[in-house]
């Protein structure tokens, strides 16, 4: 059973197509024309890009009328500076609409054509269509996103597709990131995100173990942690006992020096004002991290718990250590305790200690990381600039700047 609409007595399929400069009354005069014509009107789209328009409608006509149409479209003083084109060929006016199947988004400074044509080619050996380009990003990164249709069933499709385009990603020098298109995409309403290098710049145990001068031999061990050589748990422990003996104020000064990721503030005030819950978890500390949640108003924050003793740093850590099994944990908690399914979360993490919870999300973001994490996640950023998660979900940057204009704020920062 077929529940397209049909056309109407007499009617023949047609696709009629304007194109030119964008000006106010351009599509009412069109769809006038049409009307007075007894046009049926089955699909419609129309896109301006830098001034001109295309516009163009599915539709059923009168096979004695088109001519008729296409002289009065030509002769509309509205319409006069426009061409138009009328095609009326059967069997290339099916109605059937296919639906895209994936998203493709395209980040770098720059993206050229070499970049797109070389997408494009990879592309059409999986037999892919590329149904539409639309730009969503000027800034801080040149975005694209494409809509495209890869023919099959499954998920292993979509793992061969992915598995050559992060192939091509690391030759090109541009992020591309592929997900399924429809609902699955925009069903996602939980973000959760490691602390570390991802939300904030900079490692924070390793400004802590500036104040006991030991800064150099703590991040060495971090980044053996970072890059899944050790185990997680016990680089923690060996690190923190570098803190032991020092005073306890050092969280707030340290607390204060936070640098907050580029992006990171539009990033989180864009989700939440699109109603997402926000999340972070990290191997760092919790004392360190309260103000900082307090500000963005996430909705969820779990890290470690320093030990203090009379005024000092122990050199311990109490309670459950929030390590990468933790992780993948706390957010499947966070889901749950917000009425999410898995599939509707995203993560977002740069080391190794992230691979849980970046495997288990519904879409895992690799952020600067380390190449264990990047191997498994679904995509990799390459950008210093937070606010591409954004672009990666399907939210265009005129969106978040309009978000920004209602409360009378400034989302850019200064690119160096």
């Amino acid at each position: 059973m077929s529940y397209a609409v049909a056309l109407q007595p007499g009617l023949h399929y047609a696709v009629i197509t304007l194109t030119g400069a964008d000006r106010p009354g351009v599509t009412a005069a069109f769809f006038a024309i049409l009307s007075q014509h007894g046009v049926q009107l089955l699909d419609a789209e129309q896109a301006n890009f830098r001034g001109r328009l295309a516009l163009a409608a599915f539709a059923g006509v009168k096979p004695s009328a088109v001519e008729a149409l296409r002289r009065d479209l030509e002769a509309a003083s509205e319409l006069s500076d426009h061409a138009v084109l009328i095609e009326t060929e059967e069997e290339a006016l099916a109605p059937q609409r296919k639906r895209s199947t994936h998203a493709v988004v395209v980040l770098g400074n720059p993206v050229t054509a070499e970049d797109v044509s070389e997408i494009g080619r990879t592309l059409a050996d999986f037999g892919a269509n590329i149904d539409r380009i639309r730009g969503i990003s000027d800034y801080p990164v040149t975005g694209l996103e494409l809509s495209i249709t890869i023919p099959g069933q499954g998920d292993e499709v979509s793992h061969t597709v992915r598995k050559a385009l992060a192939e091509l990603s690391s030759g090109l020098g541009v992020d591309i990131a592929i997900e399924r298109a429809g609902l699955a995409r925009r069903s996602k309403r939980l973000v959760c995100f490691d602390c570390d290098s991802t939300l904030v710049t900079g490692e924070v145990i390793e400004m802590l173990a500036a104040h006991a001068g030991r800064e150099e031999e703590v991040a060495a061990v971090t980044e053996r942690a970072m890059r899944g050589e050790l185990d997680f748990e016990e680089s923690l422990r060996e690190r923190v006992k570098a803190l032991a003996g020092l005073d306890a104020t050092v969280i707030d000064e340290v607390a204060r020096g936070i640098v907050l990721t580029p992006g990171a503030r539009t990033t989180i005030r864009t989700l939440k004002q699109m109603g997402y819950r926000t999340a972070v978890v990290s191997g760092g500390f919790i004392q360190v991290l309260e103000p900082l949640v307090a500000d963005l108003e996430l909705d969820y924050a779990r890290a470690n718990t320093l030990e203090i003793v009379d005024g000092k740093l122990t050199g311990e850590v109490i309670g459950q250590v929030v390590d990468r099994r933790a992780k993948a944990d706390f957010l499947a908690e966070f889901a749950a305790d917000s009425g999410l399914r898995m599939s509707q979360t995203v993560a977002v993490g740069d080391g190794a200690n992230d691979i849980d919870m970046i495997t288990q999300a519904g879409l895992g973001i690799a952020f600067n990381a380390k190449p264990a994490l990047r191997e498994v996640a679904d995509t990799a950023l390459s950008y210093p600039f937070l606010d591409s998660v954004l672009y990666i979900m399907g939210v265009p940057r005129h969106e978040i700047d309009v978000l920004n204009d209602e409360q009378g704020i400034d989302g850019k920062v200064a690119l160096d």
